[in-house]
Order: C-alpha cells, then structure tokens, then sequence
C-alpha cells in the first residue's frame, strides 16, 4: 500500500535550518508530483513547495522562497525540504504529499513537528 514516512522534524532556534525527508513507497514515484504542505495550530493546512519530475516544475510559496528547497532522490524515492533561516511563524507540522501525474489522486504523510522558537 501507498506510504509516505517524513521525518526530519524538531525544535531549532530562529535563524537555524533543518531538512525534512519523506519516504515514499507503494507507487511509482516517478510518475508523481512530490509537494511539502504545513499546517500552524488553529489554521488551514497551506502550501509550501511542489516538484514535478527529475527537478522539474519547482514552485514555491512566497513566505518560504529564497529559505526553503525541495528536492528529490529517484533512486531512494525520497523527497526532501532543506529549510534554512527558519522563522517563528514556520513553525507548523508538516507534512508530504503525493499527487499521480495521471489520476490525480493524492496521498499524505502522517506529518511532522517543526518548532522554531528561542
């Protein structure tokens, strides 16, 4: 069955970094668009970054351009989220995403904590 297994997540001051990692199996990864969603107590769960295939068609949200990157191992089926510059109001628990290029079913991991606090 689809999985999708993040970690990565914890506490780290403002101004820190860490990389989230979500583990995908079940499907063939290739064939989906890998994406990072978080959602902050008492609000919507929004977007943060998607990737395509082979790096193609990265978008970002505007809070987190220019900080965040996503990226994606086709040969561990993984895909990450390197967070740098890490702000209070990034904290959120956070979670993978897996949408088919072709159904355009979506899969979602079980999220993981980020707090970013001094």
């Amino acid at each position: 069955q689809v999985q999708l297994v993040e970690s990565g997540g914890g506490l780290v001051q403002p101004g820190g970094s860490l990389r989230l990692s979500c583990a995908a199996s079940g499907f063939t990864f290739s064939t989906y668009a890998m994406s990072w969603y978080r959602q902050a107590p008492g609000k919507e769960r929004e977007f943060v970054a998607t990737m395509t295939t082979a790096g193609r068609g990265t978008k970002y949200a505007d809070s987190v351009k220019g900080r965040f990157t996503i990226s994606r191992d086709s040969a561990k089926n993984t895909v990450y989220l390197q967070m740098n510059s890490l702000k209070p109001a990034d904290t959120a628990v956070y979670y993978c995403n897996a949408r088919s290029l072709v159904t355009w079913v979506d899969y979602w991991g079980q999220g993981t904590q980020v707090t970013v606090s001094s």
